[in-house]
């Protein structure tokens, strides 16, 4: 049986790749389900602002 020697930097850039793609691949993924959701609502022409409350303007007046 022969044995292999991993250094240790080589396990660190590996976890970091995983990473990377793991990100990469949830910000892809929020992307297009954002596009998704913003199309079926357009298709049925629902409005996504339509239940959420709207503050008024705050004016602020130099005395």
């Amino acid at each position: 049986m022969m044995f292999a020697y991993i250094d240790p930097s080589v396990m660190s850039y590996t976890v970091q790749a995983i990473a990377g793609v793991a990100i990469a691949l949830g910000v892809v993924f929020g992307v297009i389900w954002r596009k998704i959701k913003k199309g079926t609502n357009k298709v049925l022409r629902r409005d996504e602002n339509s239940g959420k409350e709207v503050e008024e303007e705050i004016e602020i007046k130099n005395a």
